[in-house]
């Protein structure tokens, strides 16, 4: 088997998912994560459909359901708290007999951690700097390691990759900003009721608490609708001012104090919401998997669930190709872009969550209240569609 020594950027959910394969299949990766250790941070996301058969077959799921957020539905309220509509997910997840589990992203990160930790490769605490690839490998410049060569390089490391912008040119050709910006961060539990998303609109704009029922830590969630702006997130202070200037006129429901929570929050995510759409995910021994090929935004629904079936699909292609990347690269698009496709098609998320007028808002609150069932058809044009690609062996 060629290409054996393959590095990859970034210990997410895509990059630990894809050295558990490439170790399973006989390869050596090694991951570099910037980070001085695991990310455990984010929001709920969700495993479902094909990416519940992936998670079955790493032995994890059982583990997954154990630390499921156990969430139950989403609630609207009005400025003084009432609620005026609700979502049942558990409800339509039962109708459908949904298989489906939300989980705390940073848990995820930890179960995958804890199954490739004995057979990977960790560089926590370093970046890539450069990347020289020639016809029998890339050499590799590290920020603090002494500069390696690999068989391949594959970036796992978000939207705002750094092998992209090494491999493939600037972000700016291939992120698309959503007209939305967005944050989440930790919140005082006693904001919102347990097991539910609470959720306050006013036109342009959603605040909410997430409240899982298996953690006693809730979430803050601040959405807006806006230009873009000349601001670089990446500066914290810039963008709690963003949010400041944003949110620091409500008073209803508990905006003022999930707004202060974000702010204090060291670790609160603040970023334009964007997709990453390119026309081919490789370049000569270069590849990219998840957020860095194909982000689909916070607000699909879908980034776990693309991320785990694309790492899945990657190793296998590299595997079944004996690891001439030429033909595995390939396959790995052809079998795995269709879903991305679908699964890119966010516009009904942004609506039901943040919509752009008082009459939107009523018009999703109407519907939300319809019966039962009425209701759960509606959700089924929202909900995100579900791959038919067969997973391969």
């Amino acid at each position: 088997m060629s290409n054996q020594k393959i590095l990859i950027s970034g210990a997410g959910i895509a990059g630990q998912t894809l050295a558990y394969w490439l170790a399973r299949h006989g390869f050596q990766p090694t991951i570099v994560e910037r980070a001085p250790g695991l990310r455990t941070g984010g929001q709920g996301v969700d495993i479902r459909d094909q990416a519940i058969e992936v998670a079955e077959r790493m032995g994890i799921m059982d583990r997954a359901r154990a630390l499921a957020a156990d969430v139950t539905g989403m609630r609207f309220v009005r400025a003084d708290g009432g609620e005026i509509a609700r979502i049942d997910m558990d409800g339509i997840k039962d109708k459908h007999e949904s298989a489906e589990v939300e989980i705390m992203r940073g848990d995820l990160v930890r179960i995958l951690h804890e199954i490739t930790a004995d057979t990977v490769e960790y560089l926590f605490d370093d970046s890539i700097q450069a990347l020289d690839q020639d016809d029998h490998g890339v050499t590799v410049t590290f920020a603090k390691s002494p500069a390696r060569r690999f068989d391949l390089v594959i970036g796992a490391d978000g939207l705002h990759s750094t092998v992209r912008r090494l491999a493939f040119g600037p972000e700016a050709d291939y992120v698309r900003f959503m007209d939305h910006y967005f944050a989440f961060g930790n919140a005082d539990a006693a904001l919102g009721p347990d097991r539910w998303v609470t959720v306050h609109n006013t036109p342009g704009r959603m605040s909410g608490v997430y409240r899982s029922g298996n953690h006693p830590q809730a979430k803050a969630y601040l959405i807006f609708r806006s230009p873009q702006r000349d601001v670089d997130l990446r500066d914290q202070q810039a963008a709690r001012a963003l949010l400041s200037e944003e949110f620091g006129g409500e008073k209803a429901w508990h905006v003022p104090e999930l707004l202060a929570s974000v702010i204090a929050d060291p670790d609160a995510y603040i970023d334009a919401l964007g997709q990453v759409r390119m026309d081919s995910w490789s370049t000569g021994r270069i590849a990219l998997v998840g957020d860095a090929a194909y982000c689909a935004s916070p607000v699909s629904g879908a980034g776990a669930e693309i991320a785990l079936v694309g790492a899945y699909r990657l190793a296998g292609e590299l595997a079944a190709a004996a690891g001439d990347h030429r033909v595995a690269f390939q396959r790995y698009e052809q079998t795995h872009r269709p879903l991305i496709e679908r699964k890119q098609q966010v516009g009904p998320n942004l609506r039901l969550m943040v919509p752009k007028s008082r009459l939107g808002m009523a018009v999703r609150n109407t519907i939300t209240r319809l019966p039962l069932l009425e209701s759960m058809a509606g959700m089924e044009r929202i909900m995100s569609p579900k791959a038919t690609e067969p997973l391969p062996h």
